[in-house]
């Protein structure tokens, strides 16, 4: 009991700082971070990164798949289609509640091959690139490093998704095409992936060290909410292309303009996709650095990777 008490007496008590002019005020405590599981940049850490982008993208763009549909049959048929509300009203008059999960498959398999090349190879080559630029200038320079990382990254990433992606809007705007992947890719073969740091530098007062995981992870959101705002924007004339495209076998894209207009080609169906694109990436970026956390890595941001070892 003796050697108890004489324990807790000299425990160390909490840290204070004081002012100039000598007030004392309790300082607020932190808490710190759980202790890493997997060595930074290791295999396992790739392998980690690689199934938090599978898990966040795949879930979130299929959790979604209701508003997809509607967007890309806007795009498509705006006179049937002509709002969101009688759009969902279109749909369930003609194909039922079942309808509105319609392509849902290659959307799963489709994003998750795209989360996993996003994150994994974003991981990869911000750390590859910032070893290549050498310490100075890869701190220097990190936002220009992690933006080239991620348009590596992204290149790769929508590789992959793109022939599943060409299947799911065929498959949820033609009528007919196909039931879901299984018919629907044989079908198609034969015929024819630097906000947080921002909000982190500009927004939040605290160092992100000092930051609780929630408001880690409330960041991360936040960040990825903006970016996909960016993202929808700058992509939507690109996003009717597609639509179009896959719906008129043998159009061009001079037709897809000579029909919709350029006006509509950069107007159509974009709120409801600003809406869903940055819902997804917030949700995305959420759940991915949730992951993180969840098998021991620290959230989005930070210092910039440390050199590689010479040998």
């Amino acid at each position: 009991m003796n050697n108890t008490k004489a324990g807790l007496l000299n425990r160390p008590a909490p840290s204070v700082s004081r002012s100039s002019s000598g007030a004392s005020k309790t300082a607020s405590f932190v808490i710190p971070a759980p202790k890493e599981k997997i060595e930074m940049y290791s295999p396992a850490f790739y392998a980690a990164c690689t199934a938090g982008g599978t898990l966040s993208c795949g879930l979130t763009h299929t959790a979604v798949t209701p508003l997809d549909l509607v967007k890309c049959n806007m795009q498509i048929d705006p006179a049937k289609y002509k709002s969101i509300t009688s759009g969902f009203g279109v749909l369930l008059k003609e194909q039922g509640l079942k309808g509105f999960f319609r392509g849902w498959v290659p959307t799963l398999f489709g994003y998750s091959a795209q989360g996993a090349c996003k994150f994994g190879f974003y991981e990869f080559f911000k750390k590859y690139y910032s070893d290549i630029a050498g310490p100075e200038y890869a701190a220097k320079y990190k936002t220009l490093i992690y933006l080239a990382g991620s348009a590596s990254a992204e290149l790769i990433a929508d590789v992959a998704l793109c022939p599943m992606e060409a299947v799911k809007v065929r498959v949820q705007t033609q009528p007919g095409f196909a039931r879901g992947l299984g018919d629907g890719l044989p079908k198609f073969l034969k015929s024819d992936g630097t906000i947080v740091e921002m909000l982190y530098k500009y927004a939040i007062p605290t160092p992100k060290e000092q930051c609780s995981k929630s408001l880690q992870l409330g960041v991360s959101f936040a960040g990825g909410y903006v970016a996909g705002v960016f993202c929808a924007v700058v992509s939507h004339p690109a996003d009717n292309l597609v639509s179009f495209l896959n719906n008129a076998k043998g159009a061009s894209v001079g037709d897809a303009v000579k029909k919709m207009g350029l006006w509509g080609l950069c107007t159509r169906g974009l709120p409801l996709r600003i809406v869903m694109i940055g819902t997804l990436t917030g949700a995305q970026w959420g759940i991915y650095d949730a992951f993180k956390v969840f098998v021991g890595l620290p959230t989005t941001g930070g210092a910039a990777p440390p050199p590689a070892e010479k040998a």
